[in-house]
């Protein structure tokens, strides 16, 4: 058997957002997310899954909603690669559905809870060891908590290092699928105990899949690892820049110290490789 990556948009979208996955999505959800000892018991898919709304994407993530039955909403995406502006996005889209709620003129006591779910595929928060991860509105100085309203939930994926044999909660069995089902060849049987996350598997079975759908996960791929390739090759033209402009600085500061202790300005120049004007305006 072979498993789409559910990593890549168009996968996590097909999995937990299609007319089938509300189970999937529900025990999902109660897996990941703190309900304050409950569990949702059912919620509605906004937008379900459709091949012809994902062929004009061009970013690399894509959102599944969902309104559970007690009205919160729910915003999940999955993001593969760390883009300029991603967090202020998180937090803007995670705004913006709270403030669209309202029609003008109504009372803001009818605003529901809001939860902003990022699934990424690197790590984020380099502070802390912990996979999930939860902000909220707090006092600064007494970490008072002022509202639950709008939460943003993370799961950071390459923080999860755990093995099949070490999978002992529902939740470390999400996470273990989302992270490696793409590199499975079958249904590990620690995760064939869970109803739902076999399901999601079944979904993710290329072998379920039409002819344009496995086109559009390929070109999906391609597109990713095109990114991934332009991005490791910016970082890696940065650091040869950073390099350069720190040896630079070096080197000029040395010829400074040189001049200030009283070397004449030719001796410095031949001695650094700088010219003798370069060496005259570090005088100044």
């Amino acid at each position: 058997m072979q498993f789409l990556d559910v990593k890549t948009d168009y996968a996590f979208k097909k999995v937990f957002g299609s007319e089938q996955s509300k189970p999937i999505l529900i025990s999902f959800l109660n897996a990941v997310l703190d309900f304050n000892g409950e569990h949702i018991t059912d919620l509605a898919i906004v937008d379900p899954y459709q091949i012809p709304l994902l062929k004009g994407m061009k970013d690399t993530y894509v959102d599944v909603k969902a309104t559970l039955s007690n009205q919160t909403q729910v915003i999940i995406e999955m993001q593969v690669l760390q883009v300029e502006g991603f967090e202020k996005r998180v937090l803007y889209n995670a705004a913006k559905a709270y403030s669209k709620q309202l029609k003008k003129g109504q009372d803001y006591t009818l605003l529901n809870p809001i939860i902003a779910l990022t699934v990424t595929d690197f790590t984020l928060f380099n502070g802390f060891a912990e996979v999930n991860s939860c902000f909220q509105l707090l006092n600064k100085n007494h970490l008072i908590n002022y509202s639950d309203d709008v939460q943003l939930v993370f799961i950071e994926l390459p923080k999860f290092t755990k093995t099949e044999a070490e999978l002992t909660t529902i939740t470390d069995k999400w996470i273990y699928f989302l992270k490696n089902a793409g590199s499975l060849e079958y249904i590990p049987d620690t995760l064939k105990t869970e109803e739902a996350i076999e399901q999601a598997f079944e979904i993710a079975n290329t072998a379920s899949l039409s002819e344009e759908e496995l086109d559009l996960q390929e070109k999906r791929y391609d597109f990713i690892r095109l990114q991934r390739g332009a991005l490791a090759k910016a970082l890696k033209q940065g650091l040869q820049q950073g390099l350069q402009d720190g040896k630079q600085e070096a080197t000029q500061e040395i010829a400074k110290r040189l001049v200030q202790a009283g070397f004449d300005i030719q001796a410095v120049a031949k001695a650094t490789n700088l010219t003798e004007v370069e060496v005259r305006s570090l005088m100044f």
